[in-house]
Formats: structure tokens, C-alpha cells, sequence
């Protein structure tokens, strides 16, 4: 899902230029053990604060553009060429490799460095946790999906956001009412129609039954939760959850956020980066207060956790088995991702870190009211559910967002995607 342009405010990069400069070379020293080399994703904000931070443990850092990486990854792993240490998504991204016997069990590393496996938020922690062992270590900020809402068209409606399904269901009977689009939603593009059935089959089945699909494979999606969660997409859609012209609109150009600051929808589920997209093509929308926030409703009789979240727990770094300098790159994630200095830089770059105890850094930091908010959102939660399409193997991801955008389209029925689905 999270391979999203975000946005972000000025103030956010002029804070970048500081962190990096705060940051120094505040990283530990290599020790002697080797340099190492790290691959990443590209991103203009946060690559000099993880440059500053890998260099001065003796590292260097190679970044790349969203698109090739998973692929140039894919063909170094296992090869002379592979990196020392790698971003990744975790779950079944990472899942692939480990399976493949490629990277390094990190659990030694957690239970023998003092603090360390405190240091990081549990459900976040989770994220790069395959059959009982740890191999990741969040290394960026934390995306889960949150329900935004336009406080103004709430309260010329007279209405609450909505803590259950059926108070949703309401809102967007009492929106159709005043002739409001209840839901943005950019229909053009199926993951962000993902966002809707993750939290919906959480709710119902639990987060063990998506769990199963991914380890277990393809007949996961036979256990009835997922066709309850299926139906559920198509009511809302079919209530008119919507609108009718959902499906020519597009995430990336800004399409559904700028109906929802123009108030021409309600509500909108979006990652939490959606915050900082208002504030940077909509800032009167956000600085007059008229953005809100809620958590994805419960649901009456569902078996999941009211506080589990869905998106993107964070990214990740794991390290290759292979690594020729591997007690130089374990010295690195074990003592970098937590440093008090890397921390901060990230929270000045408007990051969401997944480390324990910041609400005090957070709170002095710019937009303090929503990222704290966030930080306590995941802080609290069971569990971190990766988005569907980072957690399952390509090709199934691929088909898996096909099916869902047919079904939003109503061109199969719910049965008729739990069939696709399970047929591996």
C-alpha cells in the first residue's frame, strides 16, 4: 500500500536541514569491523538523517526509486552484490527472503543488547517477527490508516464521528441526506480501496485470520470472516458509502483529499501521511482546526480487537546472511535505530518514530496534537497489521487488488472474490 508520494510542509524540510546538522556523527563507530553497505528507498527528507547516521558507523548508503527496488533487491539477495543491510517492508515482503534462508536471525541480537528490544513499540516490533524470530528492526516512522473527517460538515449535520459500523452506516445515511458525498474515496487506484476491507475482516475475524492467509497460503481466504468482510465492502459501497463517480477519482493528484477540504465529502481513510498532504495543498483546512481524526469503528459481534490498526508499521532493517561485514552491520542496527540523536532528527522531519518513550519530543515538536495522537494510537495497539499488499508475495498481492477493484466496481460479487482469491 505505502508506496505513496507523500508530501510534506515546508517546515518539515527546513527541520531536516537542522536534524541533519543536530545528528552529526552521533552514530556509533564501526569498532573495527568492517564497512558495510545500506540499501534504501529514496526520500529527500529522510535519507540525510540516515545517511549521517550510517556513516558514522562506518557504513555508506546507496539509495533507490520506489519502482526497481523490490525488484533489485529481489536479484541481489543471495548474490556477491547483495547489501550488508537492506530497508524492507517486513511481513511477507521480508517473508520471501527469510523462507530462502538469505537473512539473518536478529532475535540473538535483541536478547543480548541490553534495552534494545524494549526500545521499539511491540505491534511495530511484530512488523519483522516471522515463525517466533525477529529479523528487522524499525529503522522510519509509523503510517497507520485513520478515519479524517471535516469537522465543519459534521457539525452543520449535527452528527459525532463514528465509533461503530453501524454509527458509519448512519453518517452516511444522514450525509446522502444533505446531499454530501459521506466518503472520499480515489477509486482509480485499488489500494486505497485496500485500507477499507483490512480494517473490515480485522474486525470481523481477527488479525489471526489474515495471518493465516499469509503464512498458510491461498484457501486462508476460504474462512468465512473474509467473505462477512467482502459483503460488507458491498453494502457500503452500494448504500452509497461513495458516491458514483468514485472510480475516475485519483489519489496521487490530490483528487480525494481536495474534496474532502473543499467539504464536498465527509470522511475520508486514508494513511496517516494524508495529515501532512492537507497541510501542505490545503493549510487553511488544517490550521483552522476543520481536519479531524478518529480511529476505524468497532464492530458489534466481531472477533478483532477494537484497537488493533492497519498500514504501515514502518520500514525496516534486516541484514543479509551473506554480509561480509555482519558484526559491523549488527553493531549498526543494534545501537543506531534507538540513539536519542537519530530519534529526534526523525521527529524534526515530522516522523512518527517506533520507539518507546518520545511523547515528550514529540509534544515540542511541530503538528504535536496529531502525531502524539498517532503515537498513542499504535503505542496502545494488540496489533499492527501490515497492509495487505506489503504482507503478501507480489504476484498474489497484485491479483489480490485486481479482485478488490472489481469488486468495488461491482462487477463480482463477494463470493466471487473470496473464489478468485482462493484459488491461489
Amino acid at each position: 500500500m505505502f508506496r505513496r508520494s507523500r508530501t510534506r510542509p515546508l517546515i518539515a524540510l527546513v527541520a531536516m536541514v537542522a536534524a541533519v546538522a543536530a545528528c552529526g556523527t552521533s552514530g556509533p563507530s564501526s569498532g573495527g569491523g568492517g564497512p558495510f553497505k545500506v540499501w534504501a528507498l529514496q526520500d529527500p527528507v529522510l535519507n540525510p538523517i540516515e545517511k549521517t547516521s550510517i556513516e558514522g558507523a562506518g557504513g555508506a548508503l546507496e539509495t533507490f526509486g520506489n519502482d526497481p527496488y523490490k525488484q533489485k533487491v529481489r536479484v541481489a539477495i543471495g548474490s556477491p552484490n547483495a547489501p550488508d543491510v537492506f530497508f524492507n517492508w517486513g511481513g511477507g515482503n521480508l517473508k520471501e527472503y527469510v523462507d530462502a534462508g538469505k537473512i539473518e536471525d536478529l532475535t540473538p541480537v535483541l536478547d543480548s543488547t541490553s534495552g534494545l528490544k524494549d526500545a521499539f513499540l511491540p505491534s511495530v516490533l511484530n512488523g519483522a517477527k516471522i515463525d517466533g524470530k525477529y529479523y528487522g528492526l524499525p529503522m522510519r516512522g509509523m503510517q497507520p490508516v485513520v478515519l479524517f473527517y471535516n469537522k465543519d460538515l459534521f457539525t452543520s449535520a449535527g452528527v459525532q464521528p463514528p465509533k461503530t459500523w453501524d454509527d458509519l452506516l448512519k453518517l452516511v445515511d444522514a450525509f446522502k441526506g444533505k446531499n454530501i458525498q459521506p466518503i472520499a474515496l480515489a477509486g482509480s487506484q485499488a489500494w486505497t480501496e485496500l485500507m477499507w476491507i483490512e480494517y473490515l475482516l480485522d474486525r470481523v475475524g481477527g488479525s489471526e485470520v489474515f495471518q493465516n492467509i499469509r503464512d498458510k497460503g491461498p484457501a486462508g481466504w476460504k474462512d468465512p470472516a473474509v467473505l462477512e468482510a467482502a459483503t460488507k465492502v458491498k453494502e457500503l459501497v452500494d448504500r452509497g458509502g461513495f458516491g458514483t463517480n468514485y472510480a475516475s477519482v485519483g489519489y496521487d493528484v490530490g483528487g480525494a483529499s481536495t474534496i474532502l477540504a473543499q467539504g464536498k465529502a465527509a470522511m475520508h481513510l486514508m494513511g496517516s501521511w494524508e495529515y501532512v498532504n492537507q497541510l501542505g495543498q490545503s493549510p487553511d483546512f488544517v490550521k483552522n482546526d476543520k481536519l479531524g481524526w478518529v480511529t476505524f469503528p468497532s464492530l458489534a459481534g466481531g472477533k478483532g480487537k477494537p484497537d488493533t490498526v492497519v498500514g504501515n508499521a514502518s520500514n525496516y532493517y534486516s541484514i543479509t546472511k551473506s554480509s561480509k561485514s555482519l558484526d559491523a552491520a549488527k553493531k549498526f542496527v543494534s545501537t543506531a535505530l534507538n540513539d536519542e540523536k537519530y530519534v529526534q532528527s526523525l521527529i524534526d522531519a515530522g516522523d512518527v518514530p517506533a520507539v518507546t518513550g518520545v511523547k515528550e519530543k514529540l509534544a515540542k515538536a511541530a503538528n504535536s496534537q496529531y502525531t502524539t495522537w498517532i503515537y498513542e494510537q499504535v503505542e496502545k495497539a494488540s496489533t499492527f497489521q501490515l497492509s495487505w499488499d506489503q504482507d503478501l508475495p507480489a504476484d498474489q498481492a497484485t491479483k489480490m487488488l485486481t479482485q478488490l477493484q472489481e469488486l468495488f466496481l461491482g462487477k463480482i460479487t463477494p463470493q466471487a472474490f473470496v473464489d478468485a482469491l482462493a484459488q491461489g
